[in-house]
């Protein structure tokens, strides 16, 4: 009898633990091109390490998650936030016995195509190219065409499903992973926007709807709890809460929409963000020259509108304005 490596003897753990509904590694659909098989790591660790060690992943510790340009160390970045998504993600997914390792890669590539500024950026994108540009899509376009120097990360099917479609606006992800998924990344935001705009003097503990606060818990642990519990004791078929949870949960929601995400403080220098896109956009398109040389290929085959939105949406807040200065903002001469 042929002695197991080590990929297999975790496939094989993964039948008698995992539940039926799991997503079991050995059962992925594919790749686009085949890979030769790891020894010691199954497809789906495979392609979180990949997420992990590109370049796109890295550039997320300098990208907007709520708050333009914070003062204090302590704000979310989007990278904070793909992190505290995955912690979540992976306590709903042990709880239910599904794939951790297909959980963990969605959560990590979620937001890899964000752009800089947050949504900020995202819209001012849409508003200045004939590009529909969504973040998820656009999270896939990375995995799929932008990074290793135009190769792509070459992931699983269903990795690439998942962050697709963890998007509301999205159809859900067909494996009840990426359900998951969806629902931490509301539960981190909705969260740890709250503690960031107590930080920040946007809110106060008490301005919380009392009923949330009485349904969910008044601290951030809280909360927390109450919306995962919900989830692993109500989930089936479906990834759910309890109707009552849930309705709190999206009053919660609607909640931060008004006092946070529309506060004109905290939103105040996103016009500013938004016109630095804009112009942005517009110089490049007009000196196409000026693009990288990595974006030469996409220039030729998809259109200089497209390879300009490819470059803005990969750029970190700091470059991004880095490259205005260089560009509208007059140096002292010397001589």
């Amino acid at each position: 009898m042929t002695e197991l490596n080590i990929r297999e003897q975790t496939q094989a753990l993964e039948r008698q633990t995992l539940s039926p509904r799991a997503a079991l590694s050995a059962h992925t659909r594919g790749r686009d091109f085949p890979e030769e098989e790891c020894p010691i790591r199954t497809p789906y660790q495979r392609d979180r390490d990949k997420i992990i060690h590109c370049n796109a992943f890295r550039r997320l510790m300098h990208k907007t998650q709520v708050f333009l340009f914070p003062q204090g160390d302590h704000y979310r970045t989007r990278l904070t936030h793909t992190l505290e998504v995955n912690q979540i993600a992976r306590t709903i997914g042990r709880g239910l016995r599904l794939n951790e390792d297909l959980i963990e890669a969605i959560a990590m590539g979620h937001d890899l195509g964000h752009t800089p500024f947050g949504h900020a950026g995202e819209y001012a994108l849409r508003e200045v190219s004939p590009i529909w540009f969504i973040h998820s899509e656009q999270s896939v376009r990375v995995v799929e065409k932008l990074e290793r120097d135009g190769r792509g990360l070459n992931l699983t099917k269903e990795v690439r499903d998942g962050i697709l479609r963890h998007s509301d606006k999205a159809p859900w992800a067909e494996t009840l992973e990426g359900r998951v998924v969806r629902y931490a990344d509301k539960i981190a935001y909705i969260n740890h926007d709250i503690e960031d705009a107590i930080r920040g003097g946007i809110l106060r503990e008490g301005d919380l709807p009392w009923e949330t606060k009485v349904g969910l818990g008044q601290t951030k642990s809280q909360r927390i709890t109450t919306l995962v519990t919900s989830l692993i004791q109500n989930s089936g078929e479906e990834i759910q809460m309890d109707p009552e949870t849930f309705r709190l949960y999206r009053t919660l929601q609607d909640f931060l929409f008004e006092a946070v995400y529309l506060d004109p403080v905290a939103k105040g220098e996103e016009g500013k963000a938004k016109e630095i896109i804009g112009q942005l956009y517009t110089w490049f398109v007009a000196h196409p020259d000026k693009l990288p040389a990595e974006y030469e290929g996409i220039r030729e085959k998809e259109g200089i509108q497209r390879a300009v939105v490819d470059y803005i949406a990969g750029m970190s807040d700091r470059y991004c304005i880095a490259t205005f200065e260089d560009i509208f903002v007059p140096r002292p001469w010397t001589r």
